[in-house]
């Protein structure tokens, strides 16, 4: 590769948030050759990474002004309105780009989107759909939303962290619509994960008995989301060979099984609930997918 085409020659980058996450990002930039400059807002942090050759900047309006890119990632866009929205920060960053990977809501990023333009701040959001340990891998997953060629100018760069990239629009609150969507799955997932658990456990099973059945389960969902993605689009909601009212009949035993050991059943509860409303609007043949339609009708 050429010194012209190789993203890390007299390429610079700032990285804003420390946290795991951040120093995973910065960790990578500097393993790729990139001059990398860091900024934390507790003190300490970043003493490993300055160790391995990163730049500690005293302020964050120092560390923005470093680079002409800008990779964020903080806890909330509270977080990162605190920072970026300063004063002497906004004017540093006039006339660079800011990618923002801090996970917050879709709305929040299309405010942010606009306030960059109003103080000439090219902006891109983004998320990270993997855990630490991926970055700088090829395991590692990010989603990108914003301006085509502003990601385009500065993909060289992102590529350095690894694994798979991709640009989902220009409409700025795309990734964080994705990141809520995909993060929802994750933790009601988990929250059914842990309430399973507290069941087994309760009836004398232990969370490493239970493990094997629990990811034959698992392993079923992929197959299933597939299946019922047209279903849901094109609103057919097939309930052959699993009516809903099926799915109810299973969720009661659930509850009561819960409810006998005094374990807190709301989360399946919740469900039932979705899924009796559906079978009161007259939907008792449906599958369960007919809840996304309960759902979107508030």
């Amino acid at each position: 590769m050429s010194p012209n085409t190789d993203p890390t020659a007299a390429s610079s980058v700032t990285v804003l948030g420390l946290g795991p996450m951040g120093r995973a990002l910065a960790g990578a930039f500097l393993d790729a050759g990139l001059r990398t400059v860091v900024w934390n807002r507790t003190p300490g942090r970043d003493d490993e990474l300055v160790a391995r050759g990163a730049q500690r900047a005293m302020t964050a309006e120092e560390a923005v002004a470093a680079s002409p890119l800008t990779v964020v990632c903080v806890v909330n866009y509270d977080a990162s309105d605190a920072i970026l929205r300063d004063g002497p920060v906004t004017s540093a960053l006039k006339g660079r780009t800011v990618v923002n990977l801090t996970a917050d809501t879709p709305d929040r990023a299309r405010d942010t989107a606009a306030w960059a333009s109003e103080h000439g701040v090219d902006y891109l959001d983004g998320a990270i759909m993997t855990p630490t340990t991926t970055i700088g891998t090829p395991h590692a997953v990010l989603i990108h939303s914003g301006p085509q060629p502003l990601y385009a100018r500065h993909r060289p760069v992102l590529d350095v962290l690894g694994g798979t990239h991709t640009h989902l629009g220009e409409d700025i609150g795309r990734a964080a619509a994705y990141d809520v969507a995909l993060l929802d799955i994750f933790w009601t997932a988990m929250s059914g994960y842990m309430h399973a658990v507290a069941i087994a456990k309760a009836e004398g099973i232990s969370a490493t008995e239970l493990l094997p059945f629990a990811q034959g389960i698992g392993a079923i969902l992929p197959p299933v989301f597939a299946d019922t993605a047209a279903e849901i689009d094109n609103n057919t909601h097939s309930g052959e060979g699993n009516p809903i009212t099926s799915a109810v009949s299973s969720m009661a035993h659930i509850v009561h099984a819960s409810e006998t050991h005094g374990i807190d059943a709301s989360i399946m509860r919740a469900a039932e609930s979705l899924a009796r409303k559906a079978i009161d609007l007259n939907h008792p043949t449906d599958g369960f997918t007919r809840v996304a339609d309960v759902l979107s009708r508030g």
